[in-house]
């Protein structure tokens, strides 16, 4: 069997001020959404198909390191507390690689949550497809991607600094386009 090299994006972001590497491709503005299986709330494997619902929904990815962490979590909140600006043509996702029983709990623990859940706990094929993974943490990067019913990627933010929160206003319109 051979084993292909995953191209690495040294210095692509940064956690707490130290550069750290992405795994995999540059995801880019205009692309189909690569290849992938997330695993969702129920254990079940969600592909870019399931996530748009095969064609019938736009896509707001929201991807965090991890839930137990201020930021992550303060940043599903902001998210959770504004999923009514978006049409209901728009379906909004958490990505993190937290099993699904911790964003469950965390889902619990705040009460009235609309967003959905996806793992890249299993096999990190989300991370390394989209290029988001961070080597030196095992962890996902912080960024948003807005994907259309078409499965192309309409919108990408990167948060550079892991350890601060995206532009949801930003985030947030380009999700009501994507429609």
């Amino acid at each position: 069997m051979v084993t292909q090299a995953l191209q690495e994006r040294a210095g692509a972001v940064t956690f707490k001020g130290e550069p750290k590497t992405l795994v995999g491709p540059e995801l880019r503005v205009g692309e189909a959404l690569p290849n992938f299986t997330l695993v969702g709330a129920d254990l079940q494997p969600v592909t870019p198909q399931g996530i748009t619902e095969n064609g019938k929904s736009a896509a707001l990815l929201i991807v965090v390191p991890s839930l137990d962490t201020s930021v992550c979590s303060l940043e599903s909140k902001t998210f959770n507390g504004r999923i009514g600006d978006l049409p209901s043509g728009v379906v909004a996702y958490v990505v993190s690689r937290d099993l699904p029983f911790a964003q469950a709990r965390w889902a619990k623990e705040q009460g009235d949550v609309r967003l959905r859940f996806l793992s890249d706990y299993l096999d990190h094929s989300f991370g390394r497809a989209t290029g988001l993974e961070i080597k030196e943490l095992g962890l996902l990067a912080r960024a948003v991607i807005v994907v259309g019913k078409d499965g192309k990627v309409r919108y990408l933010q990167l948060v550079r600094e892991v350890a601060q929160e995206p532009n949801y206003d930003e985030a947030l319109a380009a999700a009501r386009n994507a429609v």
